[in-house]
């Protein structure tokens, strides 16, 4: 086990809180009620973005919506009759949105990142063979999840802001991938496979975020299975001390 009263509180900075009404034992390390903390608010994210993939990445629509093809016209190619056309618009607008929001955002989302590998390092702490293999295996899986963020998500962003598709030159003052394309051409995919790329790495994130709650709720079940057999133990003991006890007595009152 890891050092005391360390586990509780830092599986609250991974997932989430304990409920007050209903505080799990001191050795159950995942809380029973849950608030969005580390994985619960990345996954939040993710199920906020899912509307914009699920058309780009999931499935074909039959047709778009008079609606909303009017509130893009400007941003939709003149001549297309490609379905996905609206949806690609709508993705790569929001991603832009996105990619301007001001600096307090990305600085939020980075403390909470920084906020998980915390608690994993307070769970690491002084380890059981139970915490090397379910933290372990968790810290992993959110490091694989950190990898693609920087690797995928955050070039794409910047790929999408600046329009470098396909190994586009980049406009003479915008310096964002100057140094990525260096003159080259040819090295980078079209607009639609960077913005289905884009999509796809937030499903990767998404199964791999659901990972770590497995790993976790895996690592208390065990340990809530464990607390459970070592009470069971100790009651047969008590009654097996009580019996031997009252053996005793009536040993001594026969003798008398």
């Amino acid at each position: 086990m890891p050092a005391k009263g360390t586990s509780p509180f830092a599986t609250f900075l991974i997932i989430g809180r304990t409920s007050p009404t209903h505080p799990p034992p001191q050795t159950t390390p995942l809380p029973l009620n849950l608030s969005p903390t580390a994985v619960c608010f990345f996954l939040g994210i993710l199920f906020a973005l899912f509307p914009y993939d699920y058309h780009v990445l999931w499935t074909t629509p039959s047709s778009t919506p008079p609606a909303l093809a009017a509130t893009l016209t400007n941003a939709l190619p003149t001549t297309t009759s490609d379905p996905r056309a609206t949806y690609f618009a709508l993705q790569e607008n929001h991603l832009r949105f996105l990619h301007a929001s001001p600096p307090l955002i990305s600085r939020i989302l980075h403390i909470v990142i920084g906020t998980g590998i915390l608690g994993f390092m307070l769970k690491l702490y002084k380890p059981s063979e139970a915490n090397m293999l379910f933290d372990g295996a968790s810290l992993a899986l959110y490091m694989c999840g950190i990898t693609v963020y920087i690797a995928n998500i955050v070039k794409g962003l910047r790929t999408v802001t600046a329009g470098a598709y396909g190994g586009q030159a980049v406009p003479e003052g915008e310096s964002i991938h100057g140094k990525v394309l260096d003159g080259t051409e040819g090295e980078f995919i079209g607009r639609e496979d960077s913005l289905r790329v884009l999509a796809a790495s937030n499903t990767i994130l998404a199964l791999v975020l659901v990972g770590v709650l497995v790993l976790q709720a895996g690592q208390w079940y065990a340990q809530r299975k464990e607390t459970e057999e070592m009470e069971e133990m100790d009651k047969a003991d008590e009654k097996r001390a009580a019996a031997r006890a009252m053996g005793k007595e009536g040993g001594g009152k026969k003798k008398q």
